[in-house]
């Protein structure tokens, strides 16, 4: 099935109103740290860390949201995808109104804020981190479908028989629509998973192993569907940006959770 998508999805705007532009991107980014505070103010982590509504409030708006996913994907993105354009004006790295933020990168940006977070207020990185992860993939469901909307970030071309084709394509090529294969596995598929895992291990940082590695993973697999950067394009080995950042993050992952379940077996 071929599926050809009007020009609605060649506008990032939701609602213009003279100057004022409610873009389709900043609804759904506002709209998961909403939810992702109504998940984690009543998650059994949060009451574990004994956290009040308003630490929680802080934590997802403040230093999640503010401090680490759009200033830390901001300097992300730059640092990984505009380097050129950093090196021949600095200044740019603050130009936000021409878009541009990485999850890698919003990613060290909320692990440095709650690290700082943890420390002044004396309790578990590791299991802030935990709360954290577990809410994550709200976020980067919604986020991608807001990717769908805007027509950005689409697939490969594909000879199948399921495809898209979008309007902001120049080519008109039929694309897999790689948004909505990263809105169901990162974000509704990795969320049953560590809402699972948090369920059935409470040992600190099994939910952030767990993240690392299943968000690497699928990020490094559905790449292959994505469309390279096309001011960038394959880096090397005939691989993506996405996919060399996403290396770290698996094997990162996958220490952390054998470190995490290792002290788990050495305490019982």
């Amino acid at each position: 099935m071929i599926i050809e998508l009007s020009d609605f999805f060649n506008n990032p705007s939701l609602i213009e109103v003279g100057r004022l532009k409610i873009q389709y991107y900043a609804v759904t980014w506002v709209l998961s740290a909403v939810l992702i505070f109504q998940y984690l103010k009543n998650h059994h982590i949060t009451k574990e860390l004994q956290l009040t509504h308003d630490q929680v409030n802080d934590i997802v708006f403040l230093y999640g949201l503010i401090f680490g996913a759009m200033l830390g994907g901001r300097f992300g993105y730059m640092f990984f995808y505009g380097w050129a354009q950093l090196a021949s004006n600095p200044l740019s790295l603050f130009f936000i109104w021409e878009g541009g933020l990485s999850f890698h990168g919003g990613l060290m940006g909320v692990i440095v804020s709650l690290f700082i977070y943890s420390y002044f207020h004396r309790i578990s990185f590791l299991r802030l981190a935990d709360s954290i992860c577990a809410a994550i993939p709200i976020g980067l469901g919604l986020v991608r479908i807001g990717n769908f909307l805007n027509g950005e970030l689409f697939g490969r071309p594909t000879d199948g028989s399921w495809g898209f084709i979008f309007p902001t394509d120049p080519y008109g090529f039929t694309r897999h629509p790689s948004q909505l294969y990263e809105a169901f596995f990162e974000g509704l598929f990795l969320f049953i998973i560590l809402m699972f895992v948090s369920s059935k291990n409470k040992n600190h940082g099994v939910v952030s192993g767990t993240f690392l590695l299943g968000y690497g993973l699928i990020r490094f697999f559905i790449e292959y569907f994505r469309q390279p950067d096309s001011h960038i394009g394959f880096v090397a080995l005939q691989l993506s940006m996405g996919q060399l950042l996403s290396i770290p993050m698996v094997l990162f992952g996958l220490i952390l959770l054998m470190r995490s379940l290792r002290k788990n077996e050495a305490i019982s």
